[in-house]
């Protein structure tokens, strides 16, 4: 049996968390629409169906797009009648007080609101909004913060029900500057040098001879149990955080022998882990 393509509406109240909830669900690697004229929205459909590249699929609808309500709402219908698609409308919500409290946090103006009154312009936008709401999954933002939203997300469209968190670990050369996107920048030039070895000069970390040299010392092996408990607290820290993942980059002089070695370790003591990793070398190869 063909598998379903699968196609999110984001729709809600203004203020209620929509943005956040996009940004989640490009996490959960959804390609994402925002406020795309439901009328244009077939014949995209039809092209992303035809190129076979893409097949989850999250649209917003909101306020910028009222002209097209009446749109959206066929729309819908019309998609849930595909067999071809799994629908789900995903509408956002939040009482009044606390969507007129973040309208006063951001300065904002409410897009349906007349000579300032916010309250007016959710009325009228629960109104509106209210054909969508009766065919959507609910979810009230009242009291939930962004990490909050993003959990509830992804209890509902996650087939994991973890945030997606990816590490990258990368080894670099002091020489050639400290990688500026790194979440943790760790140095290794204390260790002895393969470099000052001829027959593992031309070699790198990534070769038996110079890894299994580096890896040979007592201040290696004490480094890397002492880094090793290190990411033990951190790394479940950032994801407690909410973070979506941490760069961690490790240096020596050139970048070729001693962190390649380090960074191949902690890459795959990682990935035993059961992290998903990506292991770089910016700089073996320069000199």
């Amino acid at each position: 049996m063909e598998e379903k393509s699968e196609l999110v509406i984001i729709t809600g109240m203004s203020g209620a968390g929509k943005t956040v909830a996009m940004q989640c669900f490009e996490d959960l690697g959804y390609f994402c629409i925002d406020n795309m004229p439901p009328q244009l929205f077939p014949k995209f459909w039809e092209l992303m169906m035809e190129t076979g590249n893409i097949n989850k699929i999250a649209m917003v609808v909101d306020l910028r797009s009222r002209s097209f309500f009446q749109d959206a709402h066929q729309m819908i219908i019309d998609m849930k009648e595909d067999p071809s698609v799994h629908l789900e409308v995903l509408f956002l919500d939040a009482d009044d007080q606390e969507l007129v409290s973040r309208y006063k946090e951001t300065r904002r103006s409410h897009p349906m609101s007349q000579e300032g009154r916010t309250l007016e312009g959710i009325k009228k936008e629960r109104e509106l909004l209210s054909s969508l709401r009766s065919m959507a999954h609910v979810i009230d933002t009242t009291n939930l913060s962004s990490r909050q939203l993003q959990k509830e997300i992804l209890k509902r469209f996650s087939t994991t029900h973890e945030q997606p968190f990816h590490i990258s670990v990368m080894s670099f050369g002091f020489k050639n500057g400290i990688p500026i996107d790194a979440d943790i920048v760790m140095d290794v030039r204390f260790l002895p040098n393969p470099y000052y070895i001829d027959k593992l000069r031309p070699k790198t970390g990534q070769d038996p001879e110079v890894y299994d040299y580096v890896m040979s010392f007592k201040e290696t092996e004490s480094f890397y149990q002492s880094f090793k408990q290190l990411l033990e607290i951190v790394i479940p820290g950032y994801k407690q955080e909410g973070k979506k993942g941490v760069t961690i980059a490790i240096g020596c002089t050139g970048g070729k022998h001693r962190s390649v070695a380090l960074t191949e370790r902690v890459g795959h003591s990682l990935r035993d882990k059961g992290y998903k990793v990506n292991i770089s070398h910016r700089d073996k190869g320069k000199e």
